[in-house]
């Protein structure tokens, strides 16, 4: 993918189940803006306090540090220095970041949002499916299914538990591919 736009914003979106290398992925266009001497700012909601309270941490352990927050808007006023932002563990901020993403853009900053584009039910995940429309640019990536090794698009969670958000690892979630997903709403 080339990136030319000129005196412009724009958003890119990386989405995926779990296991697939969004963060990873953000790390890395992050640290080549970096790299090239682009001022940025980093931002995941406080709820992913998995690896690290002050860092987005990718399960191979990358990081970079970042500010945690409540609410998309806070982003406003934290990245207005910065000429990249990124933003992990979008699906957990609420309905506001598209209008955020928008603003950010629209000030001539390039956005790079990452996220789960479903939940473990397969369900739309936040605002993600709306942020996914808004992208200039949409990277949908395929985790390995832990059960055959075919290309994943699912999230599979190992616990009964019912409630949409539950913070986990591969002690409560697996990547899995269509074959291999099970319906949690089927064993019901």
């Amino acid at each position: 993918m080339t990136l030319t736009p000129r005196n412009s914003g724009w958003i890119e979106v990386i989405c995926g189940p779990m296991f697939c290398g969004k963060t990873e992925e953000l790390i890395r266009r992050l640290r080549r803006a970096q790299i090239a001497k682009m001022k940025t700012a980093i931002f995941k909601p406080k709820i992913d306090n998995r690896y690290s309270v002050e860092h987005i941490v990718s399960h191979n352990q990358m990081k970079m540090v970042s500010f945690l927050i409540d609410d998309a808007e806070e982003i406003l006023e934290k990245a207005k220095d910065a000429e990249v932002v990124g933003i992990d563990e979008a699906q957990f901020l609420g309905n506001n970041l598209v209008s955020v993403c928008r603003k950010l853009s629209a000030d001539k900053k390039r956005v790079l949002v990452a996220g789960l584009d479903k939940d473990f039910l397969a369900k739309p995940f936040g605002p993600m499916p709306e942020i996914m429309c808004e992208a200039d640019y949409l990277d949908k990536l395929r985790a390995i299914c832990v059960i055959c090794g075919n290309p994943a698009a699912y999230t599979q969670r190992l616990s009964k538990d019912s409630k949409q958000v539950m913070i986990g690892e591969t002690d409560i979630y697996e990547a899995r591919c269509r074959n291999c997903y099970e319906d949690p709403k089927e064993d019901e």
